[in-house]
């Protein structure tokens, strides 16, 4: 009988997936070691429209249909609507949870994350993965060469 590795959860919108996206899941499944499994939450789009003040360029089932197709990815699931992460948090029992460079929280909210997390029960590990690779390694940045290169081709000429 195999060894049942540890359960991995990682958090995000991964709009406009890109190398980063790769590499931080590549990571996040190592931290779990041998038969680990990698489940990645999906930002809804009405909590991505809450947060970053604009809606995604991919919708939420296009966005876990994307991920899910990923190697590293054993499962994608949408996240709740509301801001209560805590919850799916609970339901899917992570021995790891994994956080990226650019999720918005500061160092008060991450010892308040942490502390939530033991109130309730959830004995999970909270890492926070660096940034991976140069270039074009965040969808903000994506975008801004696509307006940039359309804006290029619309001035000499190019359709």
């Amino acid at each position: 009988m195999s060894n049942p590795g540890k359960r991995v959860m990682a958090f995000g919108t991964f709009d406009l997936v890109h190398v980063g996206h790769i590499k931080f899941f590549e990571e996040a499944k190592k931290l779990g070691g041998k038969n680990s499994e990698l489940i990645v939450v999906i930002s809804r789009d009405s909590n991505v429209l809450k947060m970053k003040k604009r809606p995604p360029i991919f919708n939420e089932e296009e966005r876990k249909t994307v991920v899910q197709a990923l190697k590293p990815v054993d499962k994608a699931i949408l996240g709740h609507e509301g801001e209560d992460m805590l919850q799916i948090v609970k339901e899917n029992n992570p021995d790891i949870i994994v956080l990226g460079y650019d999720q918005r929280i500061d160092p008060e909210e991450f010892q308040k994350f942490k502390q939530e997390l033991k109130e309730k029960g959830i004995n999970a590990k909270v890492v926070r993965l660096p940034k991976y690779g140069t270039g074009l390694n965040s969808s903000t940045i994506i975008v801004k060469k696509i307006l940039e290169r359309n804006k290029n081709n619309l001035k000499n000429g190019e359709k």
